[in-house]
């Protein structure tokens, strides 16, 4: 990473001094384009990128490694787009083009568009809106720089450059790459980055690794290609590093049928579906374990704004925002490009959770060599994004907010998402039983992981796992509302012995629906669990007692049958209550009358 400020470097062989230019800045982005100039770029024009990323400002840093080695057979057959290739030629003085097939701009049948949005800094209310415009001819009469002529015409693969210089300022601002020959292409979006990417790198046959729980979309692109997933170990802190390490090791060629795999698709922050973050030293040990084994790292990140401030409980006071742009930059989680010296990182970033899905506008970073094959697929497949989208785009983050009035959007929703997931977490802390269900609170993203321990179920072990998952998860359709099975996002599948896991979001339900919705789910756990079931006794002197799930349940029920009577009571009572009691209560729709009479009685006659 650049220094923050400009230094002076002796070099070895000279005397003279050489100074290392200071890493971009929201405040410094003005004075590299003054000394840029003006952008011109009319339609399908080539963009400069050295350009954008200012031409001497990274000559000081080491130059990415190759990846001849990595790339698939039909990355390395796939050939430039000779068509657009000759739009270099535009950019000519007095040239008149009678070769591209460029309809006119005079048949769009758009003259203007308009759009309300917000304004920098006042996101709370329609109040504080600017309208923005976009006109057929803005380019050519002084108005823009980019307008309806240029965006709805056809484009570069890696999209215009009006706004893919926005683009490179911001990955520069943010990660500020440790590497020279760094570079940015625009994509549709990250699922479309995703296949492309296992596209350039993979081969039928061959596994890619991820976490143990991931985005069944990563898995679903991979199937069709031949491309098989394996999932590493986590914790609550993400992938684990020794895990990954283990794998790659002990990697069998013969018993997995494929080679040892050299991708590794990961959500580092908020993953999905888990809520999981990785830290700086965690990402700093899986970026040693990739040096290790030549890895290339596909970072997916469509959450990583979406970093929020830690939870302090339902009863504790909130922690304060960041009070400025740069306290922000600084709170979040460096990424895996901002440590990535060999350009073995693809970082995948997108608008849809910060922006809008329907967009569908979002942008890797990589070497230059990787960004190259990426383009030449992107210019004879998906093509750029949308220009409508992205002449949107740029005049809401380049006209309109610019680079401060982006993070302060961003900083806004990192709030909202710190009250939504509060607000279901407080209503866990009070609705759902402790006693079954474990959680830890997401530190990013719209995803809250639920732990279930199944072991505890009534009727477990002569119920599968795979049965009370399914029992629970109608259970909680049952009583209105909706979880996701974490099962489903298992690449490997899951067995009878793994724990159990269901996912949950925060991220559009209303917040007065998200306290119903967890108090639903937490009903449904009790139901399934036989929680709170009361059981009236005789007067032998034993008092009522309140299941807190089968655990509580042999604590308080089990106390004489099961301790003095251990024998009789377990074998006679347990076993003729139980099977009685609750397997006839169970089939008939009686759960709670017949497990709470039928296991109390049989261990009442036991004791008795």
């Amino acid at each position: 990473m650049a220094p923050s400020a400009s230094i002076n470097i002796l070099p070895e062989s000279d005397t003279s001094t050489f100074t290392v230019p200071g890493r971009l800045t929201i405040q410094s982005v003005a004075k590299r384009r003054a000394a840029e100039g003006r952008l011109v770029a009319g339609v399908a024009a080539l963009a400069d990128v050295e350009r954008f990323k200012g031409r001497t400002s990274h000559l000081h840093k080491p130059k990415a490694r190759r990846w001849d080695h990595r790339f698939s057979t039909e990355s390395n057959t796939r050939l430039p787009s000779s068509l657009k290739g000759a739009a270099r030629y535009l950019k000519n003085e007095g040239m008149i083009s009678l070769g591209g097939g460029l309809p006119s701009s005079r048949y769009f049948p758009f003259e203007q568009l308009s759009a309300r949005v917000p304004d920098a800094g006042h996101f709370d209310g329609p109040s504080r809106c600017s309208t923005l415009h976009a006109g057929k001819n803005d380019l050519a009469e002084g108005k823009s720089d980019f307008d309806i002529s240029t965006a709805f015409n056809y484009g570069q693969g890696y999209g215009a450059a009006q706004f893919l210089r926005w683009i490179i300022e911001h990955t520069e601002i943010v990660h500020s790459p440790p590497y020279q020959d760094w570079s940015c292409t625009m994509t549709i979006g990250s699922t479309s980055a995703i296949d492309m990417g296992l596209r350039m790198f993979c081969e039928r046959g061959d596994w890619i690794l991820s976490e143990e729980f991931t985005f069944p979309t990563a898995v679903e692109a991979a199937a069709p290609m031949g491309i098989r997933v394996a999932g590493v170990k986590m914790d609550e802190g993400g992938l684990l590093p020794c895990a990954l390490d283990e794998v790659l090791t002990n990697w069998d060629v013969y018993a997995r049928c494929g080679p040892k795999p050299f991708v590794l698709y990961t959500v580092p922050t908020g993953q999905n579906p888990t809520g999981s973050t990785q830290s700086a030293q965690r990402r700093r040990e899986i970026y040693a374990v990739a040096r290790k084994h030549d890895l290339i790292i596909m970072e997916d990140e469509p959450y990583y704004f979406l970093q929020m401030q830690p939870y302090t409980g339902p009863a504790a006071s909130p922690i304060p925002p960041p009070t400025s742009h740069q306290e922000f930059l600084d709170s979040l989680v460096p990424s895996y490009l901002s440590m990535d010296t060999d350009g073995r990182v693809m970082r995948l970033d997108s608008f849809s959770k910060v922006i809008a899905p329907g967009a569908r506008v979002g942008w890797i970073t990589a070497s230059e060599q990787i960004i190259d094959r990426y383009r030449q697929h992107a210019d004879v497949s998906t093509q750029g994004p949308s220009g409508m989208s992205q002449l949107l785009m740029y005049k809401l983050l380049e006209e309109q907010w610019g680079h401060t009035g982006y993070l302060d959007w961003l900083l806004h929703i990192r709030m909202e998402y710190t009250e939504r997931r509060d607000v279901l977490l407080d209503a866990c802390e009070s609705c759902v039983p402790r006693e079954i269900v474990s959680w830890v609170p997401p530190m990013a993203g719209m995803f809250h992981w639920f732990k279930v321990d199944y072991r505890k179920h009534p009727a477990y072990p002569r119920k599968s796992r795979a049965d009370i998952e399914e029992e629970i998860f109608h259970a909680i359709i049952g009583h209105g509302t909706l979880l996701m099975k974490g099962s489903w996002f298992s690449p490997d599948g899951q067995g009878e012995g793994d724990d159990m896991y269901f996912r949950a979001t925060y991220a559009a339900t209303p917040l007065e629906d998200i306290q119903e919705g967890v108090r639903r789910l937490g009903e449904a756990f009790r139901e399934v669990f036989a929680i709170e079931a009361v059981v009236q006794t005789n007067d032998n002197g034993i008092a009522a007692v309140q299941m807190k799930a089968l655990e509580t349940g042999l604590a308080n029920i089990h106390v004489n049958g099961y301790i003095n009577g251990h024998a009789n009571g377990e074998a006679n009572g347990f076993g003729n209550g139980y099977t009685n009691g609750y397997g006839n209560g169970y089939t008939n729709g009686g759960h709670f009358d017949g497990y709470a009479n039928g296991h109390t009685n049989g261990y009442l006659s036991a004791m008795a």
